[in-house]
């Protein structure tokens, strides 16, 4: 089962300063324990209006609705993340045999050579208000992991303290899944592929569709479901290095729904992927040097060469 964490005392509607040390050690314990036990919690209560969603998620459909040869315009280059990733261009899982079956959209407000903004300036304005506000809960989060891990504790909000600028890579994906006939798809083909994500943590917001599933502890295959108003975090490959698997980055896939109705149905989600500053150096926290210190820019390209195809 997903731990559910209610942040209300510390969400962003409150000062940090008003919230006391007892509360925080609450829910830095709540938060550390779902992530050395399942990877994965449920975080509400946090702060970010509802009303900001709703308005990201029809936006951001109303783009990839947007005929193929206007999207192209805003294609990501061969040597960046951010711009629009056509459906099969990406493989999460290597040992599946074919690309996984979804569209996305990748953006960072430093990066605007793929922003859309003379055709559609509400997309790009609200695209950069969301970064904005994911990352100020972000920091929170941070803050709140810190202190579950009893390390010093601004340091790893110092290690991300270029987010949202040059030298890191923190990056708002926007995931479309169009409707589907059973004819585009191709044997063993999925949404998205086994695979765990690979920065410090990631907040994703669903739609009611469902379909995420996390790997449980057994080997078998869970439901994320939906929760009206809840953001689903979860630790991502550099923390579980970082923390010499003390946290826990759970593999998790989106496959093809089965009922015919639900396929007729597109699926969203906005993943918040929080990354390191570039030049910051993972190190086993522990000083045990269960891995070897990489820095996370490195780490990152040696991901991403898995996943373009």
């Amino acid at each position: 089962m997903i731990p559910i964490v209610d942040l209300t005392r510390y969400s962003l509607s409150v000062s940090e300063g008003d919230a006391p040390t007892h509360t925080l050690k609450k829910l830095a314990d709540e938060i550390c324990s779902a992530m050395k036990n399942v990877g994965f919690v449920y975080i509400i209560n946090h702060g970010i209006p509802e009303e900001m969603v709703t308005e990201i998620f029809a936006l951001s459909k109303t783009f990839f609705n947007k005929p193929v040869e206007v999207k192209r315009n805003f294609a990501r280059p061969v040597d960046d993340s951010n711009g629009w990733i056509d459906l099969e261009k990406e493989k999460l899982n290597p040992d599946r045999p074919f690309c996984d079956l979804r569209e996305a959209y990748n953006m960072r407000p430093t990066r605007n050579s793929t922003m859309p903004e003379d055709i559609f300036p509400e997309f790009t304005k609200s695209f950069k208000d969301f970064f904005m506000i994911c990352e100020n809960l972000t920091w929170r989060l941070l803050d709140l992991l810190a202190i579950g891990l009893d390390i010093d504790r601004d340091y790893l909000r110092q290690c991300h303290q270029k987010m949202g600028k040059e030298q890191n890579n923190t990056t708002l994906r926007a995931n479309y899944y169009p409707p589907i006939r059973a004819t585009d798809v191709k044997e063993g083909q999925a949404r998205s592929g086994e695979h765990s994500d690979y920065g410090s943590i990631t907040l994703l917001f669903q739609d009611d569709i469902g379909r995420l599933e996390i790997k449980a502890q057994n080997g078998d295959y869970m439901p994320v479901k939906p929760i009206e108003g809840a953001i689903v975090m979860n630790l991502g490959d550099m923390m579980e290095r970082w923390t010499a698997d003390s946290l826990k980055a759970t593999k998790h896939r989106v496959l093809l729904p089965v009922d015919e109705n639900v396929q007729k149905r597109s699926r969203q989600s906005f993943a918040f992927f929080v990354q390191p500053d570039d030049d910051v150096m993972i190190t086993c926290l522990d000083k045990s040097n269960r891995y070897p210190p990489i820095s996370s820019l490195d780490y990152l390209k040696q991901k991403f060469a898995t996943i373009y195809k």
